[in-house]
């Protein structure tokens, strides 16, 4: 489990269809084999280690899935360790299962920060709600405001120089997961045992 807070941005050294190395120092210094690491949000495990990298395999589940299929090598991406019990949560629950991809669509300032807006794959419009939580590529972000297929979020200067929103351009994917709250109660109705029984003998 993360929190969305990232750590560190780190430098993709190699990549190909089934393995990456990221070159980073902060997150490599307590690192073990079997570690997980939320590489852009993708929740990922370390598979080798050196002081100033690590590798990690790649599913062709996690290429379809995420974005990280677009990256290249020299691209910058956002890292983050698994939760410690004693960590303070910054974020929110960030679980590293990315539900989809979004595509930037404006960027635009706004006063000091900058406004990003992305477009989001209608499956995943229901669970975005103003000032919830979301998190993109690994960071937890705020909801600006919501639209029929689209989002915005104000990005304060501070995240935009330690992660790499910095070097995000329109068109670009990005990795898009849910606040794991909204998929619980989304089961949890659908599931309630009453609602059932009732649509089963035709009562309103």
């Amino acid at each position: 489990m993360f929190t969305g807070i990232v750590e560190e941005v780190g430098i993709i050294a190699k990549i190909s269809d089934t393995a990456m190395t990221v070159q980073a120092s902060t997150i490599t210094e307590d690192l073990k084999l079997g570690d997980s690491i939320a590489v852009n949000g993708t929740c990922l495990t370390v598979v080798e280690f050196g002081p100033t990298e690590f590798s990690v395999d790649l599913s062709p589940e996690t290429i379809r899935r995420t974005s990280l299929g677009q990256l290249s090598q020299g691209s910058m991406v956002n890292l983050e360790r698994a939760l410690m019990a004693s960590d303070r949560m910054g974020g929110h629950i960030v679980q590293g299962h990315v539900d989809g991809t979004g595509r930037v669509i404006s960027i635009k300032p706004d006063g000091a920060s900058i406004v990003f807006r992305i477009r989001v794959p209608k499956r995943l419009n229901s669970y975005i709600v103003e000032k919830g939580f979301i998190s993109v590529d690994g960071i937890s972000l705020t909801v600006v405001k919501r639209g029929a297929a689209s989002f915005t979020l104000a990005v304060i200067p501070y995240t935009l120089k330690n992660t790499n929103l910095i070097a995000v351009s329109v068109g670009d994917r990005v990795n898009l997961e849910a606040d794991i709250l909204a998929k619980y109660v989304e089961s949890l109705m659908g599931r309630n045992p009453e609602t059932k029984d009732t649509k089963s003998q035709g009562q309103n």
